[in-house]
């Protein structure tokens, strides 16, 4: 086997996670799908008024991520968009209700994981010839 010539891509990204988000996955992932490709100021807005009751902790974290790319990594957040967004399954509650003649219908309190990936936009090059 020969090894192949890697190259190195130097991307800058940040990525955020939030582990226990009270929702379900199905809830979180057309938001999630909104966002992604966005630059980080449109998506905070488009979420600030969204009415679904999820988006303030997805506002969190990409607010999170954004803080962590200027301290830390010193980044242009006007440069910093929504590279992926993606979230999984976590634990789920099990809860019960207590029905008529003594029966119990099962209640299910899902958890989520959410994790914001951001990229800085590099600016191209151009070339005069």
């Amino acid at each position: 086997m020969s090894k192949k010539n890697k190259k190195k891509i130097d991307i800058k990204t940040i990525r955020s996670v939030n582990k226990n988000v009270r929702s379900s996955t199905r809830k979180l992932k057309p938001i999630l799908k909104s966002i992604v490709g966005k630059k980080v100021d449109k998506a905070i807005r488009d979420l600030t008024f969204s009415n679904k009751r999820i988006s303030k902790d997805i506002k969190k974290t990409i607010s999170s991520a954004v803080s962590n790319a200027e301290n830390n990594f010193q980044y242009d957040i006007d440069n910093l968009f929504v590279k992926e967004a993606y979230c999984g399954k976590q634990v789920i509650m099990k809860r019960f209700r207590a029905r008529a003649k003594g029966r119990a219908s099962p209640i299910m309190k899902p958890y989520s994981n959410l994790t914001i990936i951001l990229a800085e936009k590099q600016k191209e090059k151009v070339e005069k010839r």
